[in-house]
């Protein structure tokens, strides 16, 4: 069954989504992989999401994300990850690692970030779990998962979502950091390094353009204007 990666699309961050897609692309078999961004305009078109605009809410899909297993269908694995990833893998070799016992899996961060902002001048909220949503694994099959209807999604407070109050704790499986490696956060030394999450803004940025592993960000990007250059002249 073809793996569903659905990312978080924002109109101040494109090509953060456009780079972000074409990391997981680039180390997959596009048999295998789809990658389809949630685009919030294209969601409320469909009904699926008609909450108010969030003023407190850093990005567009900061909700929206929790309609990935609705989307995905009721069986098999999805995934859902914010556009400020990298991939340096295969997306595929997480679905290795979990427990298919649980109804999610995430990276388990112990993060508080002291900076008053994010990304391009965003207010930083603290809140427990947090960054755990910005990549998870869905059990689109698990019981529990039906619980995410688009109805709560539409209705809970941010805080029952983002933090997972409609799972019990032991349905929630751990995943290795390095899928959710937090630039800035985690040291640049870390040999299982899988995903980058630029969470608090990457080289997309000027005032970011020196951040920890910006160069793997520009290698990406660049590659990703040469191929669709070619693409354009063919």
């Amino acid at each position: 069954m073809k793996l569903q990666v659905f990312v978080g699309w924002d109109p101040r961050e494109d090509i953060a989504w456009e780079v972000c897609r074409h990391s997981i692309m680039a180390r997959t078999d596009a048999d295998e992989v789809s990658v389809q961004p949630l685009i919030q305009a294209e969601l409320r078109e469909k009904d699926l999401y008609h909450r108010p605009t969030d003023q407190k809410a850093a990005t567009e899909f900061s909700l929206t994300r929790f309609l990935t297993p609705h989307l995905a269908g009721k069986e098999g694995f999805a995934v859902f990850v914010d556009c400020d990833f990298l991939f340096l893998t295969d997306v595929r070799e997480v679905l290795a690692t979990i427990d298919p016992t649980k109804a999610i899996s995430v990276v388990k961060h112990d993060y508080q970030p002291k900076e008053a902002v994010k990304m391009d001048g965003c207010v930083q909220h603290l809140y427990p779990k947090k960054n755990w949503s910005s990549f998870i694994v869905f059990n689109c099959s698990h019981p529990a998962i039906r619980a995410l209807t688009p109805d709560v999604v539409n209705t809970a407070e941010p805080s029952f979502l983002h933090q997972f109050k409609w799972l019990n704790e032991n349905e929630i499986g751990e995943l290795d950091k390095g899928w959710n490696y937090l630039e800035g956060w985690y040291p640049p030394a870390y040999d299982k390094i899988k995903a980058i999450h630029y969470t608090l803004g990457g080289p997309w940025f000027d005032h970011k353009k020196k951040c920890d592993f910006a160069d793997l960000w520009i290698n990406e990007y660049e590659e990703y204007l040469r191929e669709h250059a070619l693409e354009f002249i063919a």
